[in-house]
């Protein structure tokens, strides 16, 4: 049976041999191995330890030939594994691959077997204003907005994720018409309560500033929990900070803080992902109380 992992999820600890290949083409078996190269006609050359293959441009992924996938999904596979179908020998003793039938495989699969609110393992590809793309098995691409990455307003997608970091999303929208998928985050990341739960009243602990406003500054001390400080100079998004915990009020779904010291736009690295759940299905998921439920996800 086909796996069909993230790319980099993959693993593969021996090199095939040319009857492992010749068994690939005949059961239509993906199969996985590094690409070594990039050459001038943007084809992709991998080595399949036994011979070379190469994947032609057109084969290198979906969309490529149409021009809705630029090159650079092509360029930015050297050094990392790649899907593929096997196609068959060449004369010269290279071996033909396609990437592109592996990844229509995969998502017609996805958009068959899978449903909105299914939690699912992806690898965040690439960050860009409005969000970050994720690899959601063969190298599909699918889009996790801005707003669905955490409750807490970021300025990016920095803020929370990183570039090759494996994550579990679930999956917001299946487009078969399109065979086009988008994901959301925050429903994994713990509701007010759970998070609230982790600290105390007297406590002091580090946040990172994610917005400053004439009222006051607001800072997360998770992804998907925030409070208010009082005004406080010299603060901007993105730094690191010791926070003194007033008060927590479940009630009104807020917290009160007092910023201690600022300690630096990099004082505070990424933090792990503070999962509630990594498998199975949503179906709804609340964030806040019934009386007050701030944001309220059906799937």
């Amino acid at each position: 049976m086909n796996c069909y992992l993230p790319e980099t999820m993959q693993t593969r600890s021996a090199a095939y041999t040319t009857e492992d290949l010749w068994r690939a083409i005949h059961q239509h078996t993906i199969l996985h191995a590094a690409a070594i190269l990039c050459d001038e006609a943007h084809d992709l050359h991998v080595d399949l330890g036994c011979c070379r293959g190469v994947i032609p441009r057109e084969e290198a992924a979906l969309g490529i030939t149409s021009g809705e996938t630029r090159d650079i999904a092509v360029l930015s596979r050297v050094g990392k594994p790649v899907c593929f179908h096997v196609t068959r020998f060449l004369p010269d003793g290279r071996v033909l691959l396609s990437r592109r039938s592996a990844q229509n495989e995969a998502l017609d699969v996805l958009l068959s077997q899978r449903r909105p609110g299914d939690i699912v393992p992806a690898v965040v590809t690439g960050l860009a204003p409005f969000g970050a793309f994720c690899d959601v098995g063969c190298g599909i691409p699918a889009l996790l907005p801005l707003g669905d990455i955490c409750v807490s307003r970021l300025q990016s997608p920095g803020d929370v994720l990183k570039e090759n970091q494996a994550i579990f999303a679930v999956i917001r929208t299946l487009d078969p018409a399109a065979r086009r998928v988008s994901l959301t985050l925050k429903e994994l990341l713990g509701t007010w309560q759970e998070n609230a739960a982790r600290f105390a009243r007297g406590q002091t602990v580090t946040g990172i500033v994610r917005s400053v406003k004439s009222y006051g500054v607001f800072v997360a001390l998770a992804p998907n929990l925030s409070g208010l400080a009082e005004p406080t100079d010299g603060l901007q998004p993105g730094d690191a900070v010791s926070v003194y915990i007033k008060s927590i009020l479940p009630e009104k779904l807020k917290i009160k803080l007092c910023v201690i010291r600022n300690l630096g736009p990099t004082a505070r690295g990424l933090q792990p992902l503070p999962y509630t759940k990594l498998c199975g299905s949503l179906t709804s998921w609340r964030y806040g109380t019934e009386d007050n439920a701030k944001v309220m996800t059906i799937f």
